[in-house]
């Protein structure tokens, strides 16, 4: 029933295809709404596929950016992006097919515009970069493809768009499901889908809404197997892969289906140290990286087993940790390890020196090649994202705070005891708690990591960050301390 009714809500699915440099991720960009595709002015920036939906007034349809096509010999990282864009050209409704219009039609354009004709898939055919009637000699030029009436479009500028969507209007009617006044959720796709958590909602649950994705970012140093591992998950080869390292260079955002619950995997291109990020290109990499840290429910931080645990490993758990995401540590090429019990019971007792905010971290070892031990990684997230949504009633709370005090009271600077008088939940996502107490701020931290220590060994709250802030002044809960008495 579920398939059924994904299948009638199924939007029309274009893909944008061309050589590379001609405006295909702007025109994503445009038509999305959002800035998802990292857009520079050298060729070849785009090189996974990437998926978002797009409208045009009322045209609403799936839009699929993809890498610029290219006559690359075999065994090379542009003939592996051709072969990405060529199965999404095969996965698509109708084929948007760009050329530069102040260019005109090239060689290349030629080739691959027979490429696009062999598949059987309805075309249409942008000159690109025709703003102010720039590119009309280029327009005119295009009609030598064979591929039908060509559109002038500007994406920069959003030039040419009416024409585009009466265009796109006829194509869809005739070769693919109905665009017109299709429902879709204007976010699902980007990173600004931020689900709201209502503090004072008790039955809260462990905020699984079967009607949204977890959100699931990996992320980690560059060739530590991110992309392998997420189409070792997801079952194809759905990210490009290879030798190379920095082969990912933007956050690619994929929807995917574990046991029944709805996820948006995120893959992140590779982050180095800092010093080391000098080219402009991989810091807007770096920079939606980190974005996806921010927006992620769960991040999946991806460790090379046969480098484990470097100084940009720490920086990166640290990040997660303040921006308050649920996280767990997963050891790739597990396989070349031969000392595997002395290296796991290292990278342990590493994490719980280095990693105090995270204490009790899950720890997930495998292979991302072969795919042994994959299979442990998602009930590990699955766990931590529960344990993340966790809320605590206030009484029990309060009665485990009352043992917290007799075991090891409060200091007292300069001879007044700081009284602590309650404490309740006011958020999950991650654990958030609020302490009254007199004195606050001559609190030690110390005191302050007992408490949090405390929380996690009797709640179980291991591996995701838990936050108490200290107040001042009256109690605002004490009736609702004493109706739970």
């Amino acid at each position: 029933m579920a398939s059924e009714t994904a299948q009638a809500r199924r939007l029309p699915t274009l893909a944008i295809v061309g050589r590379p440099n001609v405006g295909k991720s702007t025109l994503f960009n445009r038509l999305t709404g959002k800035r998802l595709a990292l857009v520079d002015d050298r060729p070849g920036v785009t090189r996974d596929r990437r998926e978002g939906d797009a409208r045009i007034g009322g045209l609403k349809f799936r839009i699929v950016d993809t890498a610029g096509l290219e006559d690359a010999g075999p065994e090379t990282l542009a003939r592996r992006m051709t072969e990405q864009s060529r199965e999404a050209i095969q996965q698509a409704d109708v084929c948007l097919f760009m050329i530069d219009g102040r260019a005109g039609v090239t060689p290349s354009d030629e080739h691959f515009a027979e490429l696009v004709r062999k598949t059987g898939k309805p075309v249409i055919v942008a000159a690109n970069k025709a703003e102010g009637g720039k590119g009309e000699s280029g327009r005119l030029e295009s009609y030598s493809l064979g591929l039908g009436d060509p559109v002038a479009i500007s994406a920069e500028h959003g030039e040419g768009l009416g024409d585009l969507h009466d265009a796109l209007e006829e194509a869809f009617r005739l070769h693919g499901p109905a665009a017109e006044e299709t429902d879709f959720d204007d976010e699902a796709d980007g990173f600004d889908d931020v689900i709201a958590f209502d503090p004072d909602d008790e039955d809260a649950g462990d905020g699984l809404a079967p009607d949204r994705p977890l959100r699931l970012a990996i992320v980690g140093r560059p060739n530590a197997g991110k992309s392998t591992l997420i189409n070792r998950l997801v079952g194809e080869e759905r990210m490009l892969t290879g030798p190379e390292a920095g082969i990912t260079r933007d956050a690619i955002g994929i929807d995917w289906e574990w046991n029944g619950q709805r996820i948006k995997l995120w893959d992140t291109a590779g982050m180095r140290k800092k010093a080391r990020v000098n080219d402009k290109l991989e810091k807007m990499s770096v920079s939606d990286g980190l974005r996806a840290i921010k927006f992620a429910e769960v991040v999946v931080l991806l460790i090379d087993a046969t480098q484990p645990l470097e100084k940009q490993d720490l920086q990166l758990a640290s990040l997660m940790a303040r921006e308050g995401r649920a996280m767990v540590l997963a050891i790739n090429k597990w396989d070349m390890i031969e000392e595997k019990d002395a290296l796991r019971r290292e990278i342990e007792l590493e994490v719980t020196r280095l990693l105090p905010q995270v204490s009790g971290i899950a720890v997930v070892t495998f292979s991302g090649l072969s795919g042994r031990g994959v299979h442990k990684l998602m009930p590990a997230v699955m766990e931590t994202y529960k344990l993340w949504n966790m809320r605590i009633p206030t009484n029990r709370l309060n009665g485990w705070l009352e043992e917290q005090i007799q075991r090891h009271p409060p200091p007292a600077p300069g001879g007044r005891r700081i009284r602590l008088r309650y404490m309740t939940q006011v958020n999950a996502r991650p654990p958030t708690f609020v302490a009254f107490c007199s004195n606050a701020s001559n609190m030690p931290e110390s005191y302050n990591r007992y408490l949090i220590n405390g929380l996690r060994e009797d709640f179980g709250l291991w591996g995701v960050p838990v936050r108490i802030n200290l107040r001042e002044g009256k109690n605002p809960y004490a009736h609702k301390a004493k109706k739970q008495r």
